[in-house]
């Protein structure tokens, strides 16, 4: 409850990439098993990031995403999308639902729809938020985000060790473009984490290069003449075609209706108890030792 005369605390919502953290959990953290053996690795590190972000931003609102299988759209477009990808390991797959039952039982909501990319449904769930006037940070490694950033959007890398919130400074310095050129920029360079050729010839530098003289790859095709280069002007035509298809496959959704409103996404009271249940099987001794603790002292209070 909010004190007498205090101000409530501006909204804001932090939306967290479920698998991106799922993954860095696993690599992270080896040689972790539940008391009857099963690996916890993944859990522990997922649980322990996801507790470090709420205390560090204190949103207002939270929801973790997680993807729901390729978009039908773009391997129509491109059916080599992300099919390089190795399937995930089963040590990793199998501890998924306990990152699931975490969330339920600590009051933050979860979200998969089937067919749905998690980037798309980040998008989607920023867009509205930022239009509802919510501050939002995306939490993730994924640098498709950049294309999100805005005054109300900003990032943040967990390989950042600064743990800064990315604005679009950080994403000029980063990549020598605007936000709202990371597109074209990822359409020129390509996305070998996607499996997403670029122009060839064309890499980062360079790609910045283009875009800050013709400040988009439509006018950049439309002013193909202009370009000095013999060999990046012969590139750019013959890969015209793969450019626009790029453009297509690389821009978020940031307009699906998810049929999840703004008020879905406050956390909820968690459910200490189903929590002590959970790091008892898993055997977390020192974050159930925590949520006892939290326990207790709440127990106090309600007397």
């Amino acid at each position: 409850m909010t004190a007498p005369g205090a101000h409530a605390p501006r909204p804001s919502l932090l939306l967290v990439d479920g698998h991106a953290y799922a993954y860095r959990s696993f690599h992270a953290i080896r040689n972790l098993s539940s008391p009857s053996g099963h690996p916890t690795n993944a859990i522990f590190g997922f649980v322990k990031a996801l507790k470090t972000l709420e205390s560090s931003l204190a949103p207002t609102h939270l929801a973790v995403v997680w993807d729901g299988g390729l978009a039908a759209d773009r391997l129509a477009l491109l059916p080599e999308y992300k099919a390089q990808r190795p399937p995930m390991p089963d040590a990793l797959e199998a501890q998924l639902d306990g990152m699931v039952s975490w969330l339920a039982a600590s009051g933050i909501f979860s979200l998969c729809r089937d067919g749905v990319e998690a980037d798309d449904a980040i998008a989607s769930l920023a867009s509205h938020a930022a239009g509802s006037g919510v501050d939002v940070v995306i939490a993730s490694t994924d640098k498709d985000f950049l294309q999100l950033v805005s005054p109300r959007v900003g990032i943040i890398n967990p390989n950042d060790k600064t743990g800064r919130i990315w604005s679009a400074e950080d994403v000029v310095a980063k990549t020598g473009v605007r936000p709202e050129q990371i597109v074209d920029w990822l359409c020129l360079v390509g996305d070998a984490v996607d499996n997403i050729p670029g122009i060839p010839g064309v890499g980062a530098k360079t790609a910045a290069e283009l875009l800050r003289q013709f400040g988009s790859c439509r006018r950049l095709l439309e002013q193909v003449e202009n370009i000095t280069s013999d060999r990046i002007r012969t590139s750019l035509v013959e890969g015209a075609s793969n450019l626009l298809r790029n453009r297509e496959i690389i821009r978020l959704k940031d307009d699906l209706d998810l049929q999840v409103a703004l008020d879905h996404l406050k956390a909820s009271p968690p459910d200490r108890g189903r929590l002590a249940t959970l790091y008892r099987q898993w055997g977390f001794r020192s974050l159930l030792a925590e949520t006892e603790a939290a326990d207790s002292a709440q127990g106090t209070l309600d007397l």
